[in-house]
């Protein structure tokens, strides 16, 4: 009898130990969101009113701190090049409690002279970029994640003027 509790006590052990390890692994807080992303993503919606397809690969850099996107998309341009490309930076900002976009693309050159870095509170498994570009023209960037398909949505609206437009629709599936 002795025996037989003993072997249970340890296997218990043994299994309590396994699940603690278990969730020492598991990420939590605002990393956790975005290891959903990482990956490599088929994109394909609308943007500015056209059906588009993109390639997307999202992968941690710099010790973890930051996830890098690299946008390209499939439609070409007049030089053969894609039409569209985009590298984009998204960290955590633990003092203010927000996630922080940088978006440099092949749409102008200015990314990074603009100082324009959104930021969005956390809403559950969706992340509400703001791009402040003027104090009347703004970016809503929205990415949402659907755990049980194990997809991402994408939605651009610009804010002008007090007035919202839909500029994408988006849906990211994973790339086979």
């Amino acid at each position: 009898m002795r025996l037989i509790r003993a072997m249970v006590c340890g296997l218990c052990c043994v299994l309590l130990c396994g699940a603690v390890a278990a969730a020492a692994e598991m990420p939590s807080g605002p990393a956790a969101l975005l290891d959903h992303l990482a990956g490599t993503w088929i994109l394909q919606g609308t943007i500015a009113g056209k059906p588009t397809t993109h390639d997307v690969q999202a992968a941690w850099v710099l010790n973890h701190e930051y996830l890098e996107l690299h946008e390209t998309s499939r439609e070409k341009n007049a030089a053969g090049a894609p039409a569209y490309y985009a590298i984009i930076y998204i960290g955590w900002d633990a003092q203010a409690q927000q996630y922080v976009c940088l978006w440099l693309d092949s749409t102008s050159g200015d990314g990074l002279a603009s100082g324009v870095m959104a930021r969005a509170t956390p809403a559950g498994n969706s992340i509400p970029f703001i791009f402040t570009l003027s104090a009347s023209n703004q970016i809503h960037t929205t990415f949402s994640y659907d755990k049980a398909a194990g997809t991402w949505q994408w939605l651009i609206d610009n804010l002008v003027n007090g007035k919202t437009q839909r500029f994408a629709d988006v849906k990211l599936t994973r790339a086979p």
